[in-house]
């Protein structure tokens, strides 16, 4: 009775924005169907806080605000309406990777609470990087630094989807990686990615057609970024965990925006 008297939310859409935002959903289910559903709908989460990233840093530069501050919110708000997961997993998992320890070690490196030199330095890079990329954007225009923030939101939520399709397994037992690693299918992971990428393309149209080209490479370049990531991650792990997929995250994230920043 609970689920039915709750706001009708398909479960997917539940699951992605409970899971992967601040905003008030709930979670009715735990189960392998509805993380299918979430994981299909990842985008969907992103490209909501990408809006209001952009929407954010647009505002700011509206208002007389440099377009270094502008930058600096649209990066803000993201690790905000996501609790700092994502980042939270690409400090964890640099940690893990760096420490050159076998994959039993190198885990439990990851699940300790405290960072370590190498996520700090990476944390470090990865957040100057975004703030640089996004400066850049939003120094050309308020519309291109918003379709930065926003395609960035939006493909870093795409490589939740193509870490969690059939095959990847997990490297625990436990924990949200384990609940959702192998859950979609590829060809949903397929679809999903032609959707992005033809939304990416669109939304870039709409300023012109060079930054058409340049959304659908960004998203691309951030799928090529993450598969390398995870190809890595398999071997070193033995599969996927919760941090594996907030690093997968900042890394298409920080892809995407350097790719909008060329040419």
């Amino acid at each position: 009775m609970a689920a039915t008297s709750a706001t009708p939310w398909p479960d997917g859409l539940r699951f992605a924005f409970g899971t992967l935002t601040v905003f008030p959903v709930k979670v009715t289910r735990w189960d392998r169907e509805a993380a299918r559903g979430g994981m299909l709908c990842a985008p969907l989460a992103g490209l909501a806080v990408g809006v209001c990233a952009g929407t954010a840093g647009a505002l700011l530069l509206l208002a007389g605000a440099s377009a270094l501050l502008a930058a600096v919110a649209a990066v803000a708000l993201p690790a905000v309406l996501t609790r700092g997961l994502h980042l939270d997993g690409l400090a964890d998992t640099a940690d893990g990777l760096g420490s050159g320890k076998p994959a039993e070690d190198a885990l439990r490196i990851m699940k300790q609470s405290d960072i370590g030199p190498f996520g700090v330095i990476t944390l470090l890079l990865v957040l100057l990087g975004q703030v640089a990329a996004l400066a850049q954007a939003y120094g050309d225009s308020w519309q291109r630094g918003a379709l930065a923030a926003v395609v960035s939101g939006t493909v870093a939520r795409l490589a939740l989807t193509l870490a969690a399709v059939d095959g990847v397994p997990a490297a625990r037992p436990e924990g949200l990686g384990a609940a959702v690693a192998g859950v979609v299918p590829k060809a949903g992971a397929s679809l999903v990615t032609v959707a992005v990428m033809a939304a990416a393309a669109g939304a870039g149209a709409a300023i012109g057609a060079g930054e058409s080209l340049r959304a659908l490479l960004a998203v691309v370049g951030a799928e090529m970024a993450t598969d390398v990531l995870l190809r890595h991650c398999r071997r070193r792990f033995g599969g996927v965990t919760g941090d594996v997929f907030g690093a997968l995250a900042e890394t298409a994230a920080t892809t995407a925006l350097v790719v909008l920043c060329l040419g």
